[in-house]
């Protein structure tokens, strides 16, 4: 900012001084990038410092040393201004010149050259080689039949850049700085790459050949073909951690992570591109988490403060402005039909309408007495020979549509004049088959269409000959109009002529901004009328010649070609479109062959003729008297007709002569410049400033010249007509004179109504306007031309854009044409296909942004793509001042076109919507576009625990906690007092009931492998306990590793531990599909633990010494393997019986969410006290049989599986969760056939069944599978109950049986496995709809089911008998209130007794497992900390004391939560939004790294939507979640890696994105 500012601060006003400091805090906390805070720096500023630079305050940004931008503009001066350019040799560049001009790439030229000084760096996307591989250009570009258009042109010639431009982009030092991507090669190889080192390009492609997978090279793999969800993921895996162990010297050998800090190599090329992301957005780091904060709801979204300096219209109001008399001519005929019939009859042989073929030469000529006959016949054909006498088909006033092609003007004229002469209502559409020209034609109640024999044949048919239905189409009758299918009237039938009145005439089709298709109705008089109007205004006489390039069936090439020629018995010379892209200069031609005293041309045609002039030195235009530009109103039209001038004025052509005229459907033309006096001085330009415009005011640009808008008028108002500037949004209010309005237009010839909608109707073609008073100005009603415009002096008419291009950004006004304009403006030729870009607005989080998406041509590089796109993004930024939101590039010929070829804007806009644009190129700039996030959230300090407690109290809130059931009154049998060991109960069962079966196994067939009494069990373990002494040489207290597949080995290999007075230590065995990636893990807790030996089979004692295992880790070192396949029968003399109940049991390892991996200590009450605990929840007995299908390694899983048979006596049926894989139904099959009543599962079960078996459940039933037995289905998780996979579950198989009130969740946490479980008594689990914009403030507000942004949470089960929770602040440690979010604390007999660390970290062992309440607790009670966030809430249930039950509802971990500003968001929220959002996303997770929110989703679908998905997430969470997405990456199925659990290991997959191993198919760094 201007330092004399700076200087002076303190003597800037107080509360000015007070929003600079605000402004400074913004910045610090990372509120505001760098430059918003410039920004609104400057704003506060600027009226209080010297306007040196003479720029208006808005663009005094940043002190960037300014080009002056006059010296920019002798290089390109002589070019622009000479002709010479034109006859440079044409290249195969297709820039599209009808857009150019030299003053905006002038412009674009200075904007980007004030770039270049700030070298900044824009991380460039990674994608996947073999994602995009587009074809060479030839094999892409198809024949010139679809792409070019009505307003799309194919323009291949010389780019007629200015020098300067040339020079400024293809300067070495351009905005990017290219060093950072590396070789051009490298850029966009497969992802192994690294883009950190600048490479010479010689070794790049030996580099891009070493480190490219092969296959891609030689053929891109087949991406469409996904495998079944089982087989995608590999086998969960418990990853090893990439960081800490809990507890685990630092210094210690960690051979098997990744020695770096956070476990992130320095060199990666992601974490490289990350940091320039940041440089880019120099973003500071956030504020930790406040507690306190202001509770702001209502304000949700910081609304854009209206700039002060604002321009603001100060003219007077303006007056309706008055076309001149339409003059009385007294043989001006009654009706348009009479005038034909006077010319038919009269003059029948004069020419009306000439047709060309195809090379453009004439064809055939229609006279008038052809057209008259013709005419007749039809209307006597449709009136009298379709129907029978008494049912005829058609009646007056009936609709008929006219599909006829665009190079057959004869035909149409015939059928046009035959309908008017039937007084039916001709509907002229496209070609057929649009969805939305359907909903016209239904909605014109049309049941009959007019075409010709060829057109007929071309329409697609049934197998039976008949002409498909086309969707969203009513049933037509198709009537050929061929003149040997028409039947000659009888002499005396004439056809009735009446004088025209306001009955409709014709319905002319338009389409709205949001694609819907409507039919303006045009009155016979208002047709009339308006052919009078043109031919006053044209000064046309009869026998004159008009050259016709435009479509004859609608529009002005309708009312000149085909209305006024028979009004004015002119010869229409129609040059069809298909002519003009094989011979671009036709139309000059045919004016030159027949003298043609009009012709009538859009931009296009004017730039096609220049393009193509060379080939014709000898075309005179000197007949033209008017050249009608019927584009006049675009942006680019000025220096269309500039340079056509220069070009065909040595041809004889007139400046004069050319006279842009403005028109819409809906006001029909609104004026047209008349042709000029030979050598009178031609009209002045309105040189507008572009930041005027954006406010809506006009004012004459003289400060830069940069973001000038330079507009021809477009003459004056129609004779006979009226024009007023209305206000485009709410109230028609006139504006005043130097406002920018849409033009209202009242005459006699306009449109009447949209056919069949009454309402639009109204707000459309009945407006009256008010003065500022709001009181009406006249009883005249306007009708809304849909331009934007105004009056200028001498009431010339100025068109600066239209309301469906309008796009109203934070207040501001700009318009699409003139981004388009800029966009090509900036050099497109090695990027942009044919010029064809489009531009449009998405609501997204409460304002428009803007989308500009364009065609890349097959050639481009990917280098020069984004290049491109970057310095389009400053070039709109500079000269429009508004942020692009997205700017995307698709392969050539893919956006959806207008039947003439042009791009299909609403269309486009619904395709990127819903992701199915299939972009190969995407930039999203959320961070610069986004202003209106809230303001983080701010400290209060001052407040303590204590007075958070005491507020509580005071608000009548009670302290949230809750408890199970007194242990002490449900004191059961004998058991617990005489045996307070596992041992000892397994060894008093194997006396009592020896023959009583524990366990069954199951395999995938459902067949039992395995059973497992008390006895043998007993049995089986003394003999592991005598082995373990023998060959293992162990003392009592030594720690081994259990290393067995899910099974009763396990479980006989558990007790015989026990027995010996060893640890067991149980841990999930290594893939042999996967040993890199399993092995390391085992090897770690190996080690941590210390084991002395390990227990296992002899397949895996094989596969622990195999050569594939040497590779992962050191084999050599493993601790003695004992194999127990074959046991000696020898047993021990005596078994071990611990000292005290407080001895080790055994230790619980598992790797948790975040990737830490921990092991807790279990002493022998502690899995008394769970298996008692588990046993009086869910009534076990030794009658009882429960199903499990979990994984028996770690947490409750492995209670339920190796211990609560034991201690509780009833039979466990075990299902391996790894054989649901090869048969789906074994879980609910095995339920169904052994009646079971309480079964436990894993959420990865519950989804594999619920995903498999969705759609088989009639196959369920029929294989007899019944669940009506079921009592308890209870999910074993540590983690938020995922409702929405419970409640699928329980809808899909309710049909076989399965109870709605079954299923339900565990909680449970490191530190104590089993705190909630639902059991048998006690009220149903209950749901709560709370509100997610709370909770990211840590509190709980209960909202109404459906409301916005609610969140449907269940209760985690009932809290186990023993078990007390509270919930506390994790900051300060003070109970919290009910109805407020804290950590889950637990106190119970199960609690671990500890961490098992190698070095005894005593401050983690107190912080976790004996911790106390910062205040008020008296009984000081020791609790442990689970990790995880919750609430408690009483609910009107009556638990089993009789009392009323409370609730727990778990949220989610705490080391889960991101803090992202200053609020705690939950990452499963996130990802519930993201996964919703297409289709194809599989699976989601999201994590931060230095303050960015990556999205990682992976994709289903074919790689071609890879890059659909990057604005559908950015918008889903900015839109639900008010956080900007920092990087999105798009991988395969299964990339994600998921533990077990069924849990997501977010922390893992983090360290493996910044290690650059995900191999994605697509990274995109948001701006």
């Amino acid at each position: 900012m201007a330092e004399p500012a700076a200087a002076g601060v303190s003597s800037l006003p107080r509360e000015v001084r007070e929003q600079l400091a605000e402004l400074e805090l913004e910045l610090s906390e990372g509120d505001i990038t760098q430059k918003g805070y410039e920004k609104k720096r400057a704003k506060l500023l600027a009226p209080y410092v010297p306007q040196t630079q003479g720029a208006e305050p808005a663009v005094q940004k940043e002190p960037k040393p300014q080009m002056p931008a006059p010296s920019a503009t002798p290089a390109s001066a002589p070019a622009s201004s000479s002709a010479s350019k034109f006859h440079r040799a044409r290249s195969g560049g297709a820039r599209d010149e009808r857009y150019r001009s030299d003053i905006h790439t002038e412009a674009v030229q200075a904007a980007l050259a004030k770039h270049k000084e700030q070298k900044m760096a824009l991380p460039m996307p990674t994608k996947r080689r073999s994602t995009f591989v587009q074809s060479p250009a030839d094999a892409c570009t198809p024949p010139d039949t679809s792409s070019a258009s009505e307003d799309e042109g194919s323009l291949r010639r010389q780019a007629a850049l200015s020098a300067a431009l040339h020079q400024s982009l293809q300067n070495a030092e351009s905005w990017i700085n290219r060093s950072i991507q590396g070789s051009s090669t490298s850029s966009s190889a497969s992802s192994t790459l690294s883009h950190g080192e600048g490479k010479g390009t010689s070794g790049s492609l030996a580099d891009v050949f070493a480190n490219t997978r092969i296959e891609n090279l030689s053929v891109p793999p087949d991406v469409t073909a996904t495998t079944s969800s089982s087989s995608a993921r590999p086998a969960a895996i418990d990853l090893p951690p990439a960081g800490i162990v809990k507890g685990m010297h630092k210094g210690s050998n960690r051979s098997s992570l990744m020695d770096t800090a956070d476990g992130v190599p320095v060199s990666s090329r992601v974490s490289t591109k990350i940091q320039q992301l940041l440089n880019t957005l120099k973003r500071p780091k956030r504020p930790p988490l406040k507690e306190f904060f202001v509770d702001d709801f209502e304000e949700i979204v910081e609304v854009p403060q209206p700039d002060p300096n604002q321009p603001k219209p100060e003219g007077r109001q303006m007056t309706p402005v008055k076309g001149e008399p339409l003059g009385v001519v007294c043989n001006w005929p009654p009706a348009l039909e009479a005038a034909l019939q006077r010319w038919g009859t009269t003059q029948a042989k004069c020419p009306c309408l000439t047709a060309l073929d195809v090379t453009g030469k004439p064809v055939y000529t229609l006279t008038y007495g052809k057209l008259w006959s013709r005419s007749l016949k039809l209307a006597y054909t449709l009136l009298n020979k379709l129907g029978t006498k008494n049912e005829p088909v058609l009646k007056p006033g009936d609709r008929v549509a006219l599909v006829y092609p665009n190079n057959d003007p004869v035909m149409f004229m015939v059928a046009f004049y035959g309908c008017l002469l039937a007084e039916v209502i001709p509907v002229p559409i496209e070609d057929a088959g649009g969805q939305q020209i359907g909903f016209l034609l239904g909605s014109c109640g049309i049941a009959l269409a007019l075409t010709t024999e060829v057109c007929l044949k071309g329409l697609p048919k049934t197998q039976n000959g008949e002409i498909v239905q086309f969707k969203g189409w009513p049933r037509l009758k198709w009537v050929v109009t061929d003149s040997k299918y028409l039947s000659k009237s009888p002499k005396d039938w004439q056809p009735n002529i009446s004088a025209a009145g306001s009955e409709p005439a014709y319905i002319e089709y338009k389409t709205s901004k949001e694609g819907s298709v409507m039919g303006v109705t045009v009155s016979r008089i208002a047709m009339l009328s308006h052919c009078q109007a043109l031919s006053q205004a044209c000064n046309y006489s009869e026998g004159e010649t008009i050259v016709n390039v435009l479509d004859f069936k609608k529009d002005a090439g309708l009312w000149h070609g085909i209305l006024t020629n028979v009004m004015n018995k002119l010869h229409t010379i129609s040059v069809p479109y298909s002519v003009m892209k094989t011979c671009p200069l036709s139309w000059v031609q045919r004016v030159h062959a027949h003298k043609a005293k009009v012709a009538l041309v859009k931009c296009r045609d004017l730039h096609w003729a220049m393009m193509a002039h060379r080939d014709q030195r000898d075309v005179t235009l000197s007949s033209l008297r008017m050249l009608i530009v019927t584009d006049g109103a675009n942006p680019w039209s000025v220096s269309s007709c500039d340079a056509f001038l220069s070009l065909f004025q040595s041809h004889g052509l007139k400046p004069e002569a050319i006279c842009p005229c403005a028109t819409s459907p809906e006001a029909m033309t609104i004026a047209i410049r008349r042709p000029g006096v030979p050598g009178a001085p031609l009209p002045g330009r309105a040189i507008l400033s572009m930041n005027g415009l954006s406010f809506g005011v006009i004012r004459v640009n003289t400060e830069d010249k940069n973001s000038a808008l330079t507009v021809q008028d477009v003459g004056h108002v129609m004779p006979g007509g009226m024009m007023c500037i209305v206000k485009p949004d709410g109230v028609p209010q006139l504006c005043k004179t130097d406002e920018i309005g849409e033009i209202c237009v009242s005459s006699r010839a306009g449109g009447m109504m949209y056919y069949g909608l009454a309402g639009v109707t109204k707000n459309t073609f009945e407006v009256i306007p008010v003065n500022s008073a709001g009181s009406p100005v006249g009883d005249v009603p306007f009708v809304r031309s849909g331009l934007l415009g105004f009056v200028g002096p001498g009431s010339l008419v100025f068109v600066v854009g239209k309301m469906d291009g309008l796009l109203t950004v934070s207040g501001r006004r700009h318009n699409a044409d003139d981004i388009v304009a800029t966009g090509l403006a900036v050099e497109s030729i090695k990027t942009v296909y044919r010029g064809r870009i489009a531009v449009f607005s998405v609501s997204v989080f409460y304002d428009e942004r803007i989308v500009v998406v364009a065609e890349q041509r097959p050639d481009a590089s990917e280098e020069d793509s984004f290049q491109w796109m970057s310095r389009v993004l400053q070039a709109i930024d500079s000269i429009h001042q508004v942020g692009v939101y997205c700017l995307a590039l698709v392969p050539a010929n893919t956006l959806p076109k207008t039947p003439l070829g042009g791009i299909h804007i609403s269309q486009t806009k619904q395709h990127f919507l819903e992701g199915s644009l299939h972009p190969c190129n995407i930039l999203m700039c959320p961070h610069t576009c986004v202003t209106n996030l809230p303001k983080p959230r701010q400290k209060q300090p001052g407040v303590g625990p204590a007075s958070v407690m005491v507020g509580n109290l005071v608000a009548g809130k009670r302290i949230a906690q809750a408890s199970g059931r007194d242990l002490g009154q449900l004191e059961d049998n004998d058991l617990v007092k005489k045996h307070q060991f596992l041992t000892e109960v397994l060894q008093w069962r194997a006396q009592a009931t020896p023959d009583h079966p524990l366990f069954l196994l199951l395999n995938a067939k459902g067949t039992t492998v395995c059973t497992a009494t008390c006895l043998q069990l007993h049995k089986k373990a003394e003999r592991i306990a005598s082995v373990l002494c023998d060959k293992g040489h162990l003392n009592a207290g030594d720690n081994v590793v259990l290393l067995y597949p899910p099974g009763i080995e396990l479980i006989t290999a558990f007790y015989g531990c026990l027995y010996a007075g060893c640890i067991p230590v149980t841990v999930r065995p290594p893939h042999a599909q996967s040993l890199t990636a399993t092995l390391p893990t085992v090897r770690m807790i190996v080690e941590v633990s210390k084991a002395a030996c390990i227990l296992t089979t002899q397949t895996l004692m094989r596969l622990l010494r195999s050569r594939e295992a040497a590779a992962a880790v050191d084999v050599k070192t493993w601790p003695t393997i004992i194999d127990t396949d074959d046991l000696p029968r020898k047993r021990l003399s005596q078994l071990y019986k611990p000292p005290t109940p407080e001895m080790l049991a055994y230790l619980d390892f598992s790797v948790s969410t975040t990737g830490m991996l921990t092991g807790v200590k279990m002493s022998h009450a502690a899995v008394s006290g769970l298996c008692r605990a588990i046993k009086l929840q869910c009534e076990l007995y030794s009658s009882r049989q429960i199903a499990i299908c979990l994984d028996p390694y770690c947490g409750l899983g492995f209670v339920l599986w190796c211990l609560c048979s034991v201690y509780s006596g009833h039979q466990s049926v075990l299902i391996p969760p790894m054989e649901l894989e090869s048969n789906l139904f074994l879980w609910l099959s095995t339920v169904s056939q052994y009646k079971i009543r309480d079964t436990f599962c894993s959420y990865s079960v519950m989804e594999l069944c619920t995903k498999g078996l969705g759609n088989q459940v009639e196959m369920l039933k029929a294989r007899g599978i019944n669940l009506s037995c079921v009592r308890t289905c209870v999910v074993v998780a540590e983690e938020r109950p995922r409702v929405s996979l419970t409640q699928s579950f329980s809808k899909l198989f309710k049909d076989i049986g399965l109870s709605s009130r079954a299923v339900s969740t565990t909680f449970g946490s490191r530190v104590n496995v089993a705190i909630c479980l639902q059991g048998t008594s006690g009220p149903d689990p209950t749901t709560v709809y709370v509100d997610l914009k709370s909770l990211r403030h840590d509190r709980v507000r209960l909202v109404e089911r459906g409301a916005p942004q609610s969140l449907l949470l269940s209760e985690s089960g009932k809290i186990l008998p023993g078990v007390k929770v509270v919930i506390v602040n994790p900051e300060t440690k003070g109970p919290l209130g009910d109805s407020h979010l804290g950590e889950i604390w637990v106190n119970s007999p199960h609690t671990a007794s500890g961490y098992y660390t190698i070095y005894d970290n005593e401050t983690l062992q107190a912080d976790h497992f004996n911790t106390r309440l910062s205040f008020g607790d008296a009984a000081q009670t020791l609790w442990a900390r689970t990790g995880y966030l919750g609430f408690v809430r009483r609910t009107e249930l009556t638990a089993a004391s009789g009392e009323r039950h409370d609730a727990l509802y778990v949220v989610g971990a705490l080391d889960e939560t991101l803090e992202l500003r200053g609020l705690r968001y939950h990452p499963i929220d996130i990802e519930t939004s993201v996964s919703r959002t297409h289709r194809s996303i599989a699976e989601c997770a999201v994590f931060t790294w230095t303050n960015l929110l990556v999205v990682v989703v992976e994709l289903c679908g074919c790689e071609q939507e890879a890059l659909d998905l990057v604005p559908l997430v950015t918008n889903v969470v900015l839109e639900e979640h008010y956080l900007i997405v920092g990087v999105v990456v798009v991988v395969d199925p299964g990339v994600i890696p998921i533990n077990s659990r069924g849990e997501k290991q977010r922390m893992h997959l983090r360290d493996s994105f910044l290690a650059d191993q995900l191999d994605p198919i697509y990274v995109a760094y948001n701006m």
